[in-house]
């Protein structure tokens, strides 16, 4: 349902696209594309960083899946499937709250540093899960607590960092910048999973989450050293934004 709201609301937008010229030379190959793509993100400042980080928050999250964690909530914590699903459901209240809030954060205290404060608060709750004990009550809100910061952590990464690589990718590049940035991005994920069922096998499951946890905030580590923290707004006038077309484009400082 969700998709068929998403396809209602963006089929009528209307966008003005320069014309193909007729009988033109056949452009480069598919692989050459990929190529220029990933080049020009390991060139990158903002866009190394930025898929480093994510990178490494993708892998650390997947080791600690949500199948992972829904065996943990059943096997290690005792919770009810009941319980787990509402603790879940209060998980994607927080998505919510944080696609809200993200914007207000970010004018706050700057784009950069609510991104960096996303990666962090997406991966770090899940210890609060990974030692949760004491009464059921307990247990099932340390899930409940962890899976709804996580969640705003998650919208706080996300919506930060793709404006933000909206605002620094040429346009004549943005289908080969993110074909390169997510074939990284998003491949790191089944591996992360494999890793995370191997590690649960050999070291148990709480100590796997909590690994996954302290993995997943050293992903800040890719950007402190980068322009990214201070970048505190994408307008033009910002000496950390970059342009958005390819003809005029402001190089992010090194």
């Amino acid at each position: 349902m969700s998709f068929l709201a998403s396809a209602a609301l963006l089929g009528p937008i209307r966008v003005d696209e320069p014309a193909i010229a007729a009988g033109g030379t056949a452009g480069p190959s598919l692989l050459r594309r990929a190529r220029e793509g990933l080049v020009f993100v390991v060139r990158h400042p903002v866009l190394r960083a930025s898929l480093c980080c994510a990178t490494t928050l993708n892998f650390f999250t997947f080791v600690s899946s949500t199948g992972l964690t829904v065996l943990f909530a059943d096997r290690v914590l005792g919770l009810s499937a009941g319980t787990i699903g509402l603790a879940f459901g209060i998980g994607s209240t927080g998505a919510l709250a944080g696609a809200v809030i993200a914007p207000k954060i970010s004018r706050w205290i700057g784009v950069g540093r609510s991104i960096a404060a996303g990666a962090v608060l997406f991966p770090a709750p899940i210890a609060i899960a990974a030692t949760a004990s004491g009464p059921t009550w307990a247990r099932a809100g340390a899930l409940g607590v962890a899976e709804f910061l996580a969640g705003i952590g998650v919208m706080l990464f996300d919506v930060n960092l793709n404006s933000l690589q909206a605002a620094v990718i040429p346009d004549g590049m943005r289908s080969r910048v993110a074909g390169a940035y997510s074939t990284v991005n998003y491949g790191i994920r089944p591996i992360g999973a494999i890793v995370g069922g191997m590690l649960a096998t050999l070291i148990g499951l709480r100590t796997t989450l909590i690994t996954a946890a302290v993995g997943g905030v050293l992903s800040l580590l890719w950007l402190l050293p980068s322009p990214i923290p201070r970048i505190r707004s994408l307008a033009p006038d910002d000496p950390f934004a970059g342009g958005g077309t390819e003809a005029e484009s402001r190089p992010v400082p090194r």
